[in-house]
């Protein structure tokens, strides 16, 4: 007889558990709280944005001679009122070139043509006056430029210049510009004789661009005042 296999499930007492491994505590989250800032940031950071932007307004706005780093000339106190255009000498880093209105501007100088009459000395003080001097001729150029001048105001006769004979014979510019007897523009046969004749004006009805004539310096004339023009 074929015996019986019994099985049998057996447990042991004195079985100890299963070791848990433990890791190192957890270290505690701070907990997030969104940062919160006052309401009334936002407008001050506006405000701020808002100045800014007028002072640029300002500064762009402002009369064009703020951005010369120069005290402003003796021409730029007197007048309120300027013309300006795009012509500046090449090399410079502003853009236009300026007048006082009712001037005209020939290269770097701004002329202006009287119209009343004066002695010489009245018109000297006079451009003086004005931040400018009687005018000082210097080129062939300035001399047919200041020749086809036209006033519809005033008629084509003489103005004084800023040309006068200290001693019989000897002339000079009311700016200490040294006489240049071969950038002279004398009409024939001038300056005269004599030394009661010791001004000069321009007699614009002469066709040729040799017009000046030396006068007598009571008697009243035209002028033409002269002063740099201001680059801005």
């Amino acid at each position: 007889m074929a015996s019986e296999i019994t099985y049998a499930e057996v447990k042991f007492k004195n079985e100890s558990p299963a070791p848990v491994v433990k890791g190192p505590p957890e270290a505690k989250k701070p907990e997030q709280h969104p940062q919160k800032y006052p309401l009334w940031l936002p407008w001050l950071i506006s405000l701020l944005l808002l100045l800014v932007c007028i002072a640029l307004v300002v500064v762009l706005l402002a009369v064009p001679f703020c951005r010369s780093s120069d005290q402003p000339s003796a021409l730029q106190q007197q007048f309120s009122e300027w013309e300006c255009d795009s012509a500046v000498p090449q090399g410079t880093d502003r853009g236009w070139m300026c007048c006082p209105k009712g001037w005209r501007r020939f290269q770097g100088s701004c002329y202006f043509l009287s119209t009343d009459t004066m002695s010489w000395a009245e018109s000297a003080q006079n451009c003086t006056g004005m931040g400018s001097q009687l005018v000082v001729i210097t080129s062939k150029a300035e001399q047919e430029f200041l020749s086809e001048q036209k006033n519809q105001d005033v008629p084509k006769v003489n103005f004084y210049i800023g040309l006068f004979e200290d001693k019989l014979g000897q002339w000079h510019w009311v700016d200490k510009t040294p006489y240049n007897v071969t950038a002279a523009f004398w009409r024939n046969g001038e300056p005269s004789p004599g030394n009661d004749e010791n001004c000069t004006v321009m007699h614009l009805p002469e066709r040729s661009f040799n017009n000046w004539n030396d006068v007598k310096p009571h008697i009243r004339q035209y002028r033409i005042c002269e002063a740099a023009a201001v680059i801005v």
